[in-house]
C-alpha cells in the first residue's frame, strides 16, 4: 500500500472504552491507520519540500512544528505565551491575535496529573481531553483543578511544578519502563501544598475561576508490541528516508526496529509513505 506525497500532520488519536489507543498517520488529504501497520515494514519518503501549515507558502526551514517564519512571527499560537501561559499577556493588549486568544485561552482548561516518565503536572484545554494526554505518551491521568482560563492554569502549573516535575523524559518515556503510580494519592499529597497559591488566585479572579476535581484516574494503553531498550532518533533533515519493521506507537513518536521518529517535529513536511 502507497500513500501519495503530502505534508504530515500530527497523529490522531482516539481512546476506546477500554483505554486502548488508536492512531492514524495524516499525509495530504489521506490518513494512513498505523495500528494496521504494526508488524509490518513502513518506509516514509522526505520529498525535500516543506510547506507552511497556515499560509502554505514554501519554506526552507519549520519554525513552531510547521509555520514559515513570518507566520511564527505573527501567529498567537506561536507565541511563547503557549508555551509558557504564565506569561499571557492579552490583558496589556499586545495579544498577537485578539480573537484568536478569547476562543482558546478564555475556555475551561484543567490543570492534570499524567503519568509518563513519572509523574509530571501539566495543562490543557477542556477540548483537548484526552488527546493531550495520548500526544505526551501518558499511561495514567487524572484531572485535579479546572480553571476559566489558560493563565490560570499556568499558575496552577508553575505552583505544583515547584513540587513535582513538569516535563516529561521523553527517552524514558518510550522504554515502557514507567510503572503505574496511585495518582489519587499524589494528588492528595500536593494539594495541601499550593493551598494558600490556590486563595491568592481566587481572590484575584473570583471563587469561582479555580474548581477542585474528584475524578477518576484514565488508564490509556499504546499499541507497542516491542519497547526500544538503546532510543535513537531518525531525523529528515538528515535522512530522506525512514525505514523499518513498525513496532508501535507511543504518544507523537512511532518505533521501529531501527529508531523512533517524532512525527510533530515534521509536521508540514511533504512525505511519501509505504507500507510492505
Amino acid at each position: 500500500m502507497q500513500i501519495p506525497a503530502g505534508p504530515l500532520k500530527k497523529m490522531t488519536a482516539q481512546l476506546s472504552e477500554q483505554g486502548n489507543v488508536n492512531y492514524q498517520l495524516p499525509i495530504g488529504d489521506n490518513a494512513l491507520p498505523l495500528n494496521d501497520v504494526i508488524g509490518h515494514h513502513l518506509t516514509l519518503t522526505f520529498q525535500q519540500h516543506i510547506s507552511c501549515q497556515h499560509c502554505g507558502r514554501k519554506t526552507k526551514k519549520s519554525y513552531s512544528q510547521g509555520f514559515c517564519f513570518p507566520c511564527m512571527q505573527k501567529l498567537a499560537q506561536c507565541d511563547m505565551c503557549i508555551m509558557k501561559p504564565e506569561t499571557c499577556h492579552f490583558h496589556l493588549g499586545t495579544c498577537r491575535e485578539p480573537e484568536w486568544g478569547e476562543r482558546n485561552c478564555f475556555m475551561p482548561h484543567y490543570v492534570y496529573l499524567a503519568n509518563t516518565s513519572g509523574v509530571k503536572v501539566g495543562i490543557t484545554r477542556e477540548t483537548q481531553i484526552p488527546t493531550r494526554w495520548i500526544d505526551q505518551g501518558a499511561t495514567q491521568a487524572l484531572p485535579i483543578f479546572k480553571v476559566s482560563s489558560r493563565l490560570q492554569s499556568g499558575l496552577v502549573e508553575i505552583a505544583l511544578a515547584q513540587h513535582i516535575a513538569d516535563k516529561t523524559n521523553w527517552r524514558a518515556m518510550l522504554k515502557g519502563e514507567t510503572k503505574n503510580v496511585d495518582l489519587q494519592q499524589v494528588a492528595q499529597e500536593l494539594k495541601p501544598l499550593i493551598r494558600d497559591k490556590l486563595a491568592e488566585l481566587q481572590l484575584n479572579y473570583g471563587e469561582e475561576a479555580i474548581e477542585e476535581l474528584e475524578h477518576s484516574v484514565v488508564d490509556l494503553s499504546f499499541p507497542v508490541t516491542q519497547y526500544p531498550t538503546k532510543v535513537s532518533s531518525f531525523n529528515f533533515d538528515k535522512h530522506q528516508e525512514v525505514s523499518g519493521i513498525l513496532q508501535g506507537i507511543k504518544g507523537q513518536y512511532l518505533i521501529f526496529d531501527a529508531g523512533v521518529i517524532n512525527i510533530r517535529k515534521f509536521t508540514s513536511y511533504h512525505v511519501e509513505a509505504k507500507v510492505g
